[in-house]
């Protein structure tokens, strides 16, 4: 095969026409295909000397899709890196954005051939951009691009980073969305990403303000979202009650049990889930919930509750008959609450108490953020009068004592 070699500033370019053009032409014999060869390379010329590189793109890419499969991988990767870099000739940034969706949606064309080095090809043109905006759309390209071609563990790395990209690309609440929907996708897929799918649920959720007239389309996501919080056994807190995409769920005559379910695993106790069950079995089953993870949920979760409404002293009995359980099984739950770091406490098994010095909450909304900043402001007041009394002391020490018949300057 041909080696593209740089010896002038465009040639390059040409290699790459001329390259592809005898590939595309090599089996209809030197008299069709020479004049053809050569037309496209005078064409390419042309495009070169005034400056049309959208034209020049375009060209590049015609012959370069004839050849993906006639040439190796090497020479393909030549090819693509020398068309990618295209676009750092670019005018404008519009121009270079036109440039890349070419380049993108061609190399995107191809899902199922060779799909690890195409996805490569989009993240080296990823790189010669600029324009913020052009990278998130060649990033979505991508992102795309690993889903239909199975390709997602390639990607995944990028998604850890994926809250920088975001402050990068500075963009609109509609491509944001579509970004963490794509993302939903590939982590309910990959295995290696799922524990992430909850946290861009929420992300995707909370693009929606109540005004939008695009809220009632976060029903599903809203709907996945709720289940997933139940399901998961290590999941105690979240903000979805504060959503509005999730708060319209509540009066909808489809989701509203859904709505009802996710009130109960937040703001109440095991009886209420108890209840709820006996009436809703098959939405349950439906789901995918299982009942008995529900009950050993929420017995974790009535426990956090009993600890915010008890003054920090619980005694056995109340836990007891608001977790539903035995006597002898009072401490083993206290344990399970502790390991889980949902309590820090002390049980005291004399007098059948348990003191509880801290406790997570299951909702962290605005009256959690306000009880925070309280305790910050006290803890401002105590750190300056600290410092303030500190000081004070180091002045008396460093000022001069006047001694009896003795006069200071």
């Amino acid at each position: 095969m041909t080696t593209i070699v740089q010896t002038s500033e465009e040639d390059p370019f040409l290699s790459v026409v001329r390259f592809a053009a005898e590939i595309s032409w090599q089996d209809a014999g030197p008299e069709v295909s020479e004049p053809q060869v050569d037309t496209l390379c005078m064409e390419a010329q042309d495009c070169i000397v005034n400056g049309r590189w959208l034209d020049l793109v375009s060209l590049m890419l015609t012959s370069a899709d004839l050849v993906f499969t006639k040439v190796s991988d090497k020479d393909l990767e030549c090819l693509f890196t020398v068309i990618c870099n295209l676009v750092t000739r670019s005018a404008s940034l519009d121009e270079a954005l036109e440039m890349a969706k070419l380049i993108s949606t061609k190399i995107a064309q191809h899902p199922t051939d060779k799909p690890a080095l195409c996805l490569k090809f989009l993240f080296t043109l990823y790189n010669l951009l600029e324009d913020p905006y052009s990278k998130f759309y060649v990033f979505k390209k991508a992102l795309d691009f690993s889903i239909i071609g199975k390709v997602t563990d390639n990607i995944i790395p990028s998604l850890k980073r994926i809250d920088s990209f975001l402050k990068e690309w500075k963009i609109e609440t509609l491509d944001q969305r579509s970004l963490f929907l794509s993302i939903i996708y590939i982590s309910k897929d990959n295995k290696s990403f799922s524990k992430d799918s909850f946290t861009f649920l929420t992300k995707y959720l909370a693009t929606f303000s109540k005004e939008d007239a695009q809220i009632s389309d976060a029903k599903p996501e809203a709907v996945n979202a709720i289940i997933e919080f139940v399901k998961t056994p290590a999941m105690f807190q979240c903000d979805l009650l504060d959503l509005p995409a999730v708060q319209q769920l509540e009066n909808d005559e489809k989701y509203a049990p859904v709505y009802q379910l996710l009130d109960i695993f937040l703001t109440q106790r095991l009886n209420a889930y108890i209840d709820f069950q006996a009436a809703n079995t098959s939405l349950l089953k439906n789901y995918g919930l299982v009942h008995e993870y529900c009950v050993t949920k929420m017995r974790l979760l009535t426990l956090i509750d009993l600890s915010s409404g008890q003054s920090g002293v619980i005694p056995y009995s109340v836990i007891k008959d608001s977790l539903q359980i035995s006597d002898d099984e009072v401490e083993f739950w206290v344990v399970q609450a502790i390991s889980a770091k949902l309590l820090d406490c002390k049980m005291d098994q004399m007098n059948e108490i348990v003191l509880v010095s801290r406790y997570t909450d299951r909702l962290f909304g605005p009256s959690q953020w306000q009880v925070l900043r309280s305790k910050l402001g006290k803890w401002r007041d105590n750190i300056s009068n600290v410092v303030g009394t500190i000081q004070a002391n180091k002045l008396s020490e460093d000022s001069p004592v006047a001694l009896p018949g003795v006069v200071t300057n």
